[in-house]
């Protein structure tokens, strides 16, 4: 949980007969290390997910493993603009997930594979944006200090880093804990999906 949501219900937390709510469990992270796979089924169809660990020293473990994959979803915290890797404080966390989604965008063993973006944690974001500036990650910007015109230019950023013209980039702004916003961008997903899968058999 923030630390602000844990200390708004610390009393709450704290209670001897205490029980996790949705929200509660939604709200926990917990630090992905290695390959964490997954399999469920959604709208009659079979998924096997892949949850990869996106710091430096993960990405070694799992960049060559998924040639075959149908197509990845690439999460970013829009929130974390003015903040800075824990394992090198001279980065941006930004700048660090664009060089990360520009080398899988357009790396070898993705070429066919659908990519997805989640600029995630889109509440913290409209939130922070009022007070702290994009220029922090992006100098160049010279646009308004709220939500829609920033987020468009963090979209636009990302979008910028495909090379390919037949690539296209799915982005949809999420918020992990708004269980009606992720029910609606997976359906969205899921469409991708099954899009392009009949694309690759001749039948779209």
């Amino acid at each position: 949980m923030s630390n602000r949501s844990f200390l708004d219900d610390l009393d709450r937390l704290g209670a001897k007969d205490y029980q996790p709510t949705e929200q509660d469990i939604l709200r926990t992270r917990v630090k992905t290390t290695g390959i964490v796979e997954v399999h469920f089924s959604f709208k009659n169809l079979n998924f096997k997910l892949f949850d990869v660990g996106g710091q430096r020293s993960e990405r070694k473990k799992w960049i060559h493993c998924f040639e075959d994959v149908t197509a990845i979803i690439f999460c970013v915290a829009m929130s974390e603009y003015d903040q800075v890797l824990h394992e090198d404080e001279t980065t941006n966390r930004m700048q660090e997930s664009l060089k990360l989604f520009d080398s899988i965008c357009n790396n070898k063993w993705f070429t066919d594979t659908s990519i997805i973006l989640f600029l995630n944690k889109k509440d913290l974001f409209e939130e922070k944006i009022r007070k702290s500036p994009l220029t922090i990650c992006f100098p160049e910007y010279t646009g308004g200090q709220e939500y829609g015109e920033a987020a468009a230019y963090i979209q636009a950023q990302f979008e910028a880093k495909n090379k390919s013209t037949s690539k296209e980039i799915y982005c949809h702004m999420t918020c992990a804990t708004d269980t009606n916003n992720i029910q609606f961008v997976f359906d969205a997903v899921t469409d991708v999906i099954i899009a392009n899968n009949l694309r690759g058999c001749g039948l779209y």
